[in-house]
């Protein structure tokens, strides 16, 4: 199992990059810049590039819908160019509430938007002569002044042919296309006791299409880590997180968060935190978040239930575990974990 970290949103990124090259002394191997409707995500992923050596770098994520899948292809190459390979390529089709919302595209054909994408950035990154006709055409067709785009192949050749390629995926559709076809899988939030039940079928359903050569589907997650007799406490610290996911990414009937909640058993909790969310009392809605749900995404706590909880995830399939670590050393404690690993 690997370690990661997620780049937070607030604060200052470079202050941000330079905590990043201290954990990645302390043995972290990974770390993903989230995107939303924060800072874009490749302008601090080549930042971090220049501050490390060896961490892998991963988008975690960007949306299939504001950028082309070309552009898509490119930068990945270009930021697997300035790391030397150290990329790692996270999309995924995020939701209305950020593609509508934010980008002001429209929100459609999530999982062919990429499944699309992955199909046609692996083909641009072996440099093939690109003439693709589908959701997204490549090149476009002739227009009415009888022009024909010219297939084309990417100009630059990139360090990798084959980057690794994550999604975010939640509901069975999506997860199943990201078992057949992605290198990795980035769920959130992810209960590992819950994991199989919820998507168990969709995996299975997927790696029964999976092409030998891409081997084993990587799976990255985790939560919160503090270790400590009073660390239990720390636990709290992801109820905004939570209550912002479930009651406010996406109006009722359209919160892929708030769906999963549900699928976790915690169907009249969820209702009341978006009722509460929608209504602007956030705090209320950050209290109607379960302490148990709190508690079965975070590793924190004392060492023998912080060690418990890694285990579970490690147990549920989890290859890279995805921690934020809390406290006033964090590299001590992303040297510790990653001594259990």
């Amino acid at each position: 199992m690997e370690l990661s970290t997620t780049l937070q949103y607030a604060g200052d990124p470079r202050t941000a990059a330079d905590e990043a090259a201290a954990l990645e002394s302390a043995g972290l191997d990974a770390i993903w810049v989230a995107e939303a409707y924060g800072f874009d995500s490749p302008t601090i992923m080549g930042y971090l590039a220049a501050r490390t050596e060896r961490l892998k770098i991963g988008s975690a994520i960007l949306n299939v819908y504001s950028r082309t899948p070309a552009l898509i292809a490119q930068t990945a190459a270009g930021l697997d160019a300035i790391t030397g390979g150290r990329a790692l390529l996270g999309i995924g089709a995020s939701g209305p509430q950020v593609v509508e919302g934010w980008h002001g595209r429209r929100y459609d054909k999530p999982v062919g938007r990429t499944r699309e994408t992955i199909q046609l950035a692996r083909r641009i990154w072996r440099r093939e002569v690109i003439e693709h006709h589908g959701i997204t055409d490549m090149p476009l067709p002739a227009s009415k002044g009888g022009t024909l785009g010219k297939p084309l192949k990417l100009l630059t050749r990139p360090v990798r042919d084959t980057i690794p390629v994550y999604v975010a995926a939640l509901g069975p559709a999506n997860v199943r296309m990201t078992a057949e076809l992605a290198d990795g899988w980035l769920p959130f939030p992810f209960v590992p006791e819950h994991a199989a039940k919820v998507w168990g079928g969709s995996l299975a359903e997927g790696k029964a299409l999976r092409a030998p050569e891409l081997g084993p589907l990587s799976v990255v997650a985790g939560g919160l880590l503090a270790i400590g007799d009073d660390a239990a406490q720390i636990r709290d610290l992801i109820r905004p997180v939570i209550a912002l996911y479930v009651g406010g990414m996406g109006a009722p009937g359209r919160n892929f968060y708030y769906d999963l909640v549900c699928s976790y058993g915690y169907e009249a909790e969820a209702a009341v935190i978006q009722e509460h969310f929608l209504a602007s009392r956030k705090r209320d809605a950050e209290s109607a978040v379960p302490a148990e749900l709190c508690e079965l995404v975070s590793l924190a706590g004392p060492e023998g239930h912080v060690r418990e909880r890694v285990e579970a995830f490690r147990e549920a399939g989890v290859t890279m575990l995805n921690v934020t670590p809390v406290g006033p050393d964090p590299a001590r404690l992303v040297e510790q974990v990653k001594s259990w690993l």
